[in-house]
């Protein structure tokens, strides 16, 4: 999951930022509107978590040109004001979900993962190809019957690849959606991390090396 987190306050945003990515979200972080804005139009997000009274261009402005742009991340708005006026003028704006501040992070957490769920729910909550079973909800792999270990990347890549009903899926497409912005694009990242998914399903393989294309399952 690939959240963007736009939040002015540096260290809240922070806290938010630390505290997702050890429940092995990819976050990246912006600190006022304009670069929220950007990012988010320019980045396929999973989940956008809104402050709703940014500096510069407000919140309310970030969520319209979101929900206006045809973008598929789910907005879960922020706020210090937690009155039903808010929260109906909020969601009016597009806004998939509202949280009060302050908050308690499992909730944070938990509202996230319900609104990648809604995203995602053309997808069956287990996919399969051969003897492969990938359990998104459990976050659980198995091959032929076999529980495997796989790293957060691996399982994202791994994820990405079901996912694609046989489409290869290109290296860069895979950095953008499993990882953050801090990946280097240049980086080796994505091949290494196929290499030991590969070596963790076992023979015979089932991800197969698309020149110039990518990968997919075969």
């Amino acid at each position: 999951m690939r959240v963007l987190v736009i939040e002015d306050d540096a260290e809240l945003a922070q806290a938010i930022g630390v505290g997702l990515r050890r429940t092995d979200m990819a976050v990246d972080i912006a600190h006022d509107g304009a670069a929220g804005m950007q990012r988010a139009l320019q980045t396929d997000y999973d989940v956008i978590v809104l402050d709703r009274d940014l500096p510069g261009v407000h919140g309310d402005e970030v969520c319209r040109r979101v929900v206006e742009a045809g973008c598929r991340a789910r907005v879960l708005m922020l706020t210090a004001a937690g009155t039903m006026d808010e929260l109906v003028e909020g969601l009016g704006l597009g806004a998939d979900d509202y949280l009060p501040k302050p908050f308690d992070f499992p909730v944070l957490v938990a509202r996230i993962g319900a609104l990648f769920r809604r995203a995602q729910s053309a997808l069956p909550p287990v996919l399969r190809h051969d003897d492969v079973e990938l359990n998104s909800a459990q976050h659980r792999v198995r091959r032929a019957g076999r529980p495997l270990d796989l790293s957060p990347k691996e399982f994202g890549v791994l994820e990405l690849l079901l996912a694609s009903g046989g489409r290869a899926v290109s290296a860069e497409e895979l950095l953008e959606r499993v990882w953050d912005e801090a990946a280097d694009p240049f980086t080796n990242a994505v091949k290494v991390t196929v290499s030991r998914l590969r070596s963790k399903l076992g023979e015979p393989q089932v991800i197969q090396t698309i020149p110039r294309a990518g990968y997919r399952m075969i």
